[in-house]
């Protein structure tokens, strides 16, 4: 069946709302962090927006949105791009991968750990410089329970689209709220400690599939993607654009940054010491958020500044630096909060 036709098909159900896909800046627009720069991330780090790094050992790759800069699948105009720096002989405990930690009330909808769990599927495009089978999971349950699945790429620098259906998980104790309720991970290279069968649900931790192609094992090796959908349900329907201010919006939940989007906020000391500034938080945080940041004031001393109060909804920043002149503007500069799962 079409693409076409399995929407309509869909339309026709009542199954094809919009915000089908569970994943945020699946098309890989919104990176707030690195503005596109190249970066050689560390273990937590987070690449372009939503997009979590891991690994088990240190500057093994560099990455970069819209790396080398090729030309990405067609509807699309960026991509995520790892490209190995050292190569790595994988040990049994040893992980690299790529993730997505998605909010336990976005995931609350699929009804893990019941009996009325629904399937959903997994579609991406990918190009890599090496083929084979790869493999990647989806974890929940306190990251206790995993799905590993398996992917293939048959010709190198080549994009091609990938599907994959995972069962809904009627077993484990699923998150709710705003903590993670569910995981989706690509691996780059994972050991057999975090390494499982796939296509069945198991009371382990998993990274990804056993014997998938370790990525980081391969010097200059690349691994690319976009077009990243997690939606309910056995069919891949095409892939739902959404404007760059929807979307960014939805990671500013979770990571808000000036240098890239919000440009300098203004505050105004009230007196010679002390000055400070307000910001506030469009849309609310997850959570109450960590932050830095540096003030630069218009005259007068710069310097770091501490927190008055602050949670989801704001932050109020204050310095106690003096020669500070009453009324002189003040630049929040190089702010970022972030309340990442």
């Amino acid at each position: 069946m079409s693409k076409a036709a399995q929407l309509a098909a869909l339309i026709g159900s009542g199954q094809a709302q919009g915000d089908r896909n569970i994943v945020i800046n699946g098309a890989c627009v919104i990176d707030q962090r690195n503005g596109g720069s190249s970066v050689t991330p560390a273990d937590t780090n987070y690449t372009i927006d939503r997009w979590r790094y891991t690994a088990s050992q240190a500057s093994k790759f560099t990455f970069q949105q819209n790396a080398a800069a090729v030309t990405p699948p067609v509807g699309f105009t960026n991509y995520m791009g790892f490209t190995v720096a050292s190569a790595v002989s994988i040990g049994n405990g040893d992980y690299f991968a790529i993730t997505q930690r998605i909010e336990g009330y976005t995931t609350d909808q699929l009804e893990f750990g019941t009996s009325n769990a629904k399937a959903v599927t997994l579609s991406f495009w990918v190009r890599s410089s090496l083929t084979g089978t790869f493999g990647g999971a989806l974890r929940g349950a306190s990251f206790g329970r995993a799905n590993p699945f398996t992917y293939s790429i048959s010709s190198a620098n080549t994009w091609e689209y990938k599907t994959v259906t995972i069962a809904g998980d009627t077993s484990g104790t699923y998150q709710s709220g705003n903590t993670t309720g569910l995981e989706v991970i690509f691996g780059l290279g994972v050991g057999s400690t975090y390494s499982g069968s796939a296509g069945s649900w198991a009371g382990t931790g998993y990274f990804s599939a056993t014997s998938a192609v370790s990525v980081v094992g391969t010097g200059s090796a690349t691994w690319y993607a976009t077009g990243i959908s997690l939606e309910i349900g056995d069919v891949a329907t095409p892939f739902e654009y959404e404007d760059i201010g929807t979307t960014l919006s939805k990671c500013q939940r979770y990571c808000y940054a000036a240098p890239q989007h919000l440009g300098y906020t203004v505050g105004t000391p009230y007196a010679t010491v002390a000055p400070s500034a307000t910001i506030q938080f469009s849309p609310n945080m997850r959570a109450s958020p960590a932050i830095t940041g540096t003030f630069t004031p218009q005259s007068g001393n710069a310097g770091t500044f501490a927190v008055a109060a602050i949670n989801y909804s704001y932050v109020h920043l204050y310095n106690s630096a003096s020669n500070w002149s009453a009324g002189v503007g003040i630049l929040v500069n190089n702010f970022k909060a972030e309340a990442e799962l």
